[in-house]
């Protein structure tokens, strides 16, 4: 065991459960459910919906939770997707040649999708009654004290609130941004909990076993009084969505993805997201000895950044709803593939933009959709994470998202309608085309480690294309140089710009590595020196991510827990 690097939280330590997310109070809440007998699921269920609340400026309950979970007694990884689809409604052409382009507002929304997965999650593999799991949810809606950081993101967005009456939630009474200290109160949703918790006492006093009565609230968010209001108002602001749209959506639950690294096996959600690049990238990195190179060292760091770039062009190719395009999942993680690819990483010098997709052993011929002009594009800065280790050894992994600035709150449900359409594309050759009932390529993808059949560590971050170059960089930090969770957590990290952006218009900045000014100069100009357009960031960007971890079993003890002061996560347990 390598001595622990200075850090500027401890590493949380507990041995029987534990709790990381983006948000403190989110953290606490998890803990109240885990020591009132809940389990991982329960925890991180109840985690997910606080930050739903906490974080609006980052997250909500109409909008995405994709999520993993392990489950101990029968060692089996399971995925939940959590990411809704076009309304039927909806066509390309209106975007393309009438709209120019996928516009802000109900016109992007697809069908909302965290409801689902956390009542799904909490129906099939929860312990406690929703009722139980909203009642921290349900304190916070009813009002919570503003701190700097949603002050000051709120404030940056202001102008996107107040052109939307429905949103005033979020200002002051004279419209002016809430303040730190000021009290945020978020009534309709607030009601929203209850008419959930009523549906499920309803159909529990009717007979219903636990998992029927969290299923009977589900539906009625999505085809009960709440999907009403939800449709009339889309149908008011010139949306697409239609009640059959909800109706006749649900989450799929399905085997993860799984590649392996260092004997320990990687799991992610499917390609209707970007999950797949971590176990990609890591498969090509297993080729190489990255202990023997230096913890962010330049040629560490070169490697890493070449391994991403690989893979985010195998993600331009091939990725995306497969239920709509034949996404090769396995070739693109095979052992075979991956050191074709690690073979293709020049140690001398840089890839200059995004490379050419990998060859499959099958011959077949990747999409090669039109890229966007070069140019900056901004980066995703909603989302959080939250994650959750019980005692039994069940973990659970999620990436709930999508911000209240992008599309007005419902008046009577207090949520968005999810705005994921604007990871869309609209050109047909791409696998991630807009398509009526198709899910956009989703950007937020937790992960989750096994060895030897146990559960070995949950981790997630925010950060839109980001996500998985922190994810990455983790995972090395942890298994090839043996940082604890807080540590590899907080250790200066770089993201590359090589491919197209996920957000519409999709801008492509080939060349460009964003670095935390923390690395030393040297190691930033011999990065240049290989070719790598760097640019600083802060020390600590909250653009490179926010990441949280629990990892099981490891050198620390039975439950080490990080939690990344680039923003607001905390960790707790006991």
């Amino acid at each position: 065991m390598t001595e622990r690097e200075r850090t500027w939280r401890p590493l949380f330590q507990a041995s029987r459960h534990a709790v990381a997310s983006g948000h403190y109070l989110a953290s606490v809440a998890g803990e109240r459910i885990l020591s009132a007998g809940g389990n991982a699921v329960d925890a991180g269920v109840a985690a997910g919906i606080c930050i739903n609340v906490l974080l609006p400026d980052w997250t909500n309950f109409g909008g995405v939770a994709p999520i993993i979970i392990y489950l101990a007694e029968r060692r089996e990884v399971v995925t939940i997707s959590g990411l809704g689809r076009w309304p039927r409604r909806a066509r390309l052409e209106h975007f393309r040649d009438e709209l120019g382009g996928i516009p802000e507002g109900v016109r992007c929304a697809i069908v909302p999708a965290a409801c689902d997965a956390w009542l799904t999650a909490l129906a099939r593999y929860g312990r406690l009654t929703l009722a139980q799991v909203l009642a921290p949810a349900i304190e916070l809606a009813e009002g919570f004290p503003v701190n700097d950081d949603l002050a000051r993101h709120l404030a940056a967005v202001n102008g996107s609130l107040r052109r939307w009456p429905s949103s005033a939630a979020f200002l002051r009474a004279d419209g002016s941004p809430l303040r730190a200290g000021d009290t945020l109160r978020q009534p309709d949703l607030a009601a929203t909990f209850r008419a959930l918790v009523e549906a499920e006492r309803g159909a529990a006093g009717a007979g219903a076993e636990r998992a029927a009565a969290v299923t009977a609230a589900r539906d009625r968010f999505y085809k009960g009084d709440l999907a009403e209001r939800m449709v009339r108002f889309s149908r008011e602001q010139g949306g697409f969505l239609e009640l059959d749209d909800l109706a006749t959506f649900s989450v799929t639950v399905e085997p993860a993805v799984r590649g392996a690294y260092r004997g320990y096996d990687v799991y992610a959600c499917g390609p209707w997201c970007q999950g797949p690049v971590v176990p990609q990238t890591l498969g090509v990195l297993e080729r190489f000895d990255l202990a023997a190179l230096g913890h962010n060292s330049p040629r560490a760091l070169h490697l890493i950044l070449e391994a991403l770039k690989l893979s985010f062009a195998d993600r331009e190719a091939w990725y995306g709803d497969p239920d709509f395009v034949d996404v090769p999942v396995a070739a693109l993680l095979d052992a075979g593939y991956a050191r074709r690819q690690a073979a293709r990483i020049r140690a001398d010098r840089a890839f200059p933009g995004m490379p050419e997709p990998g060859r499959l052993e099958d011959g077949r011929d990747p999409r090669r959709p039109a890229v966007a002009a070069a140019g900056p594009g901004a980066y995703g800065s909603d989302t959080s994470y939250c994650c959750a280790v019980d005692a039994e050894g069940n973990g659970f992994s999620a990436t709930p998202s999508d911000a209240v600035r992008a599309t007005p709150l419902v008046p009577g449900v207090g949520v968005v309608l999810s705005p994921r359409g604007s990871q869309s594309w609209l050109d047909p050759a791409h696998p991630s085309s807009l398509q009526p009932g198709k899910r956009p390529r989703l950007t937020p993808s937790p992960g989750l480690l096994v060895k030897d059949g146990r559960l070995a560590m949950v981790f997630g971050t925010p950060g839109g294309d980001v996500q998985p170059q922190a994810m990455v960089q983790l995972v090395c930090g942890v298994l090839d140089f043996g940082l604890d969770p807080q540590a590899a957590i907080e250790a200066p990290r770089v993201a590359s710009e090589s491919f197209p952006n996920s957000f519409f218009p999709h801008h492509y900045n080939p060349g460009v590595v964003r670095a935390e000014s923390r690395l030393p100069a040297a190691t930033l100009d011999a990065l240049a020196a290989l070719g790598h357009g760097v640019e600083r960031w802060p020390g600590r960007s909250e653009l490179a991510g926010a990441l949280c971890a629990v990892q099981v079993d490891g050198p620390w003890g039975r439950l080490a827990a990080g939690a990344d002061p680039r923003r607001l996560a905390y960790a707790s347990g006991w």
